[in-house]
């Protein structure tokens, strides 16, 4: 059995297509087809259903994709401990994060840790998304869920609040609301319902049943760009909006508590690179934990 060939089965796995495993491992894609019939021969069982819309992991392929992972995990592990008399942190880490985090507090402050490890290429991708760490879609994702299923490391990163905001000139044309009630008569900022990633992306409900977005934006710095602009009243991070001039708290007793989590697959524990760039996520969200509310 040969390792390139597990390696290119790990891919279409991930990518669900042999063209794209192609693209990401740099081959061509005759190639990639030609190595995993070769792989499927040599075990004996198909590994995938394949039609041309993509590949579709049989019963005995999801078996031996489990095996397969830990095979890489293994080759991750020793790869790493050969490279433990090395001092340097090099390499590229990938960073999925919801657009809020990532862009209003992760992206000033991740040129510190560059500056650090000159070595290091950190990728920021923050879109309004989850992320996938099983098909490698990122090394380490910050999510606002706790992952329940995979072979995947979780910890908590910081807890944060949500509250209500509006821009002076809304105020002054329409009115401050004096309770949840009130809000009915306002223009509200929300999330596009059948496009939230997460459940507990459904802010609005928690404040009033009768809320009713009339302006819906599928991204977090959207939906403050918008109540910035004096477009109606929103739930926004208070660590981007709290100490803004730009905008004004709304009943400031309703707040809504939720939790930044920091994932990683299993198999990417042993990488040295990565590692450092999750010590430096939690001592920076320590550091900078009051601005979190």
């Amino acid at each position: 059995m040969n390792w390139d060939d597990i390696r290119i089965f790990l891919a279409i796995g991930r990518t669900g297509q042999i063209l794209a495993a192609a693209k990401r491992l740099g081959l061509n894609h005759a190639t990639v087809a030609r190595r995993l019939t070769a792989l499927e021969k040599s075990l004996g069982s198909r590994l995938f259903d394949r039609s041309t819309s993509g590949c579709v992991l049989t019963e005995a392929g999801s078996r031996f994709f489990e095996r397969a992972e830990r095979m890489e995990a293994e080759a991750v592990a020793a790869e790493a401990d050969l490279g433990d008399d090395t001092p340097e942190i090099s390499g590229t880490v990938r960073i999925g994060a919801p657009d809020g985090f990532g862009v209003a507090y992760l992206a000033p402050r991740l040129g510190a840790l560059t500056r650090k490890h000159p070595g290091l290429t950190v990728q920021l991708v923050p879109v309004p998304r989850s992320f996938s760490l099983s098909r490698r879609e990122a090394d380490i994702a910050v999510t606002i869920d706790r992952p329940e299923t995979g072979r995947l490391v979780a910890s908590k990163l910081v807890d944060y609040a949500l509250g209500l905001y509006a821009s002076k000139t809304y105020l002054e044309e329409r009115g401050t609301p004096r309770t949840a009630a009130e809000l009915s008569a306002h223009d509200l900022i929300g999330y596009v319902e059948d496009l939230l990633y997460s459940p507990s992306l459904n802010y609005g409900t928690e404040i009033t049943k009768d809320w009713s977005a009339r302006f819906e934006i599928a991204s977090a710095l959207g939906q403050t760009e918008a109540v910035r602009a004096g477009a109606g009243i929103g739930l926004l991070h208070d660590f981007i909006a709290r100490d803004h001039p730009a905008f004004l708290p709304v009943l400031p007793e309703l707040k809504l508590r939720r939790s930044y989590w920091m994932v990683t697959h299993e198999s990417s524990r042993p990488l040295r690179h990565v590692a450092a760039v999750q010590d430096f996520l939690r001592d920076q969200v320590a550091r900078d934990k009051l601005i979190f509310g």
